[in-house]
């Protein structure tokens, strides 16, 4: 999947990729106010068809801009791999809460339990993230090597001008009184 602060537009993998709703989840969680103070527009494009951005907007509460490329036009203009590639020293990101085993089997079930059983886009297609504008300037851009390879989202934002810092931990918070 593709994330992209706007002003930007990168891709997720797919719809059905556990690491790319976990991480669609938490850019749920980026306040619209943030968004509006910095002047920035955040995009996310998937590669599936139309008709699965509600159901996936639904399941992740993505309330931005959403988009489809089911042709990975995009992707192929970014550079984007088909393939996946982990090392020694990749950083898992932050935002994905599921190991890969339960991952790999909720992606599997949401696929066996959707209302049209498709793919949802090509499993292997890396997304990345983009930072650009206004215009046709690039401020940053990053390619996915694997499923893990989200840049973190916090850091994106700093980038992107945004001054205040999220907390996306799923870890219950703790409050000294």
């Amino acid at each position: 999947m593709g994330v992209s602060f706007q002003p930007a537009a990168p891709p997720p993998r797919n719809f059905l990729c556990y690491s790319c709703e976990e991480y669609v989840e938490d850019l749920s969680k980026i306040p619209k106010e943030a968004l509006e103070d910095a002047d920035i527009r955040l995009v996310v494009i998937g590669q599936a068809a139309h008709y699965h951005i509600e159901p996936f907007c639904s399941l992740t509460g993505y309330p931005y801009e959403i988009y489809v490329d089911p042709e990975r036009s995009v992707y192929q203009k970014l550079g984007m791999k088909r393939e996946e590639k982990f090392n020694d020293s990749a950083n898992r990101s932050p935002h994905v809460k599921s190991g890969m085993f339960m991952g790999q089997l909720k992606s599997i079930w949401r696929a066996m339990t959707s209302p049209v059983f498709d793919f949802q886009g090509d499993l292997h297609q890396q997304g990345g993230a983009l930072i650009a504008g206004p215009g046709p300037r690039v401020h940053f851009y990053h390619c996915d090597t694997n499923r893990l390879d989200h840049m973190p989202i916090n850091w994106l934002l700093q980038l992107a001008g945004v001054q205040q810092t999220l907390d996306f931990s799923d870890k219950p918070k703790i409050i000294d009184v």
